[in-house]
């Protein structure tokens, strides 16, 4: 990961972090818990598929 990303991954991070702690009903935080996670998800998904090659292994 070149630093660009990693510098928009802290300010994303820190955004997030801001955003959950202003959110005051524990529903909506629970939203906010589920999508962080299936954005991680995806994004091990996708870092996994470019790191991994394609085909049968040998």
């Amino acid at each position: 990961m070149d630093d660009e990303n990693i510098a928009l991954n802290s300010v994303l991070g820190l955004e997030l972090n801001r955003v959950f702690f202003a959110v005051r009903e524990t529903a909506n935080k629970q939203k906010i818990i589920e999508f962080a996670r299936e954005v991680l998800q995806s994004e091990r998904a996708e870092l996994v598929d470019s790191i991994l090659p394609e085909g049968p292994a040998s």
